[in-house]
């Protein structure tokens, strides 16, 4: 059995309200940092934090919305985050408040560290990333992406998996590869996965108003436009992020 709990600490103005998961068993465990989507902390995250509980990572899933979640509301959203991402200071020091949460957890190993972000959370995560913070693994899924430069990635030691949709419009196939190109050009590791049919948030599954499931692939409520659901590529996605963490901090790892 995982334990889990909610953590609250103070960023970017806000209590946050994360979602800390620990394995079963004595440590000290590798450890991931998740950032949510655009549209806040969910449960699809806290239970990606939960399943790598489950695999012996000690986990938090951040929060950058101070326990804000905007479904159905996607103007409000937008109003939230597109100032967020594009002050570099700011994503920085949410990013950094998070990490420092989940490093100061007993048993975390600072020597095994990675990261995985969703849309904006994949921003955040990546500017840690670019401002030091020493990754061995870094998994980005339909990320808003920095101007794509090698000199800003020179310094950087992590695997890098970028992951996308072949239809999505808010991170098209071109901008990842653009990305690679200049992590490439700065001699990072780096892989990318294009998912034939899938737009953006493609992992996120459609829910009534009440949050229960719908079933199907549509939202009923109001999204950001290229939003739609892709079951299959959401379970490969997954599997794609856990192969990168086993190789880069975990049982596939080399010391």
């Amino acid at each position: 059995m995982v334990a889990t709990r909610e953590v609250m600490y103070d960023a970017d103005g806000l209590v946050m309200v994360g979602h800390m998961a620990r394995p079963e068993g004595a440590g000290p465990w590798p450890a991931v940092l998740i950032g949510h989507d655009g549209i806040g902390l969910d449960d699809f995250q806290r239970r990606r934090a939960d399943h790598l509980a489950e695999r012996g990572y000690l986990a938090l899933a951040m929060d950058y919305h101070g326990g804000r979640w905007f479904g159905g509301a996607p103007e409000e959203m937008l109003a939230r985050v597109l100032p967020l991402i594009g002050d570099l200071d700011r994503m920085r020091a949410i990013g950094r408040a998070a990490l420092d949460v989940l490093l100061a957890e007993p048993d975390a190993d600072p020597g095994r560290l990675a990261a995985l972000g969703y849309g904006a959370g994949g921003s955040v995560v990546l500017e840690l990333a670019r401002a030091g913070v020493p990754f061995r693994g870094v998994a980005v899924v339909h990320p808003g992406l920095p101007p794509a430069r090698a000199e800003d990635w020179t310094a950087v030691g992590a695997t890098f998996l970028l992951a996308t949709g072949s239809e999505d419009p808010l991170c098209t196939p071109d901008q990842v590869l653009a990305f690679g190109a200049a992590l490439q050009d700065a001699e990072v590791d780096w892989r990318v996965h294009v998912y034939g049919g899938a737009q953006h948030a493609f992992w996120a599954a459609p829910t009534h108003p009440d949050g229960s499931p719908t079933g199907g692939t549509t939202h009923p409520t109001a999204t950001v436009p290229g939003v739609a659901y892709h079951p299959a590529h959401t379970v490969r996605a997954w599997r794609a992020v856990l192969d990168l963490l086993d190789e880069t901090v975990g049982e596939l790892s080399t010391e």
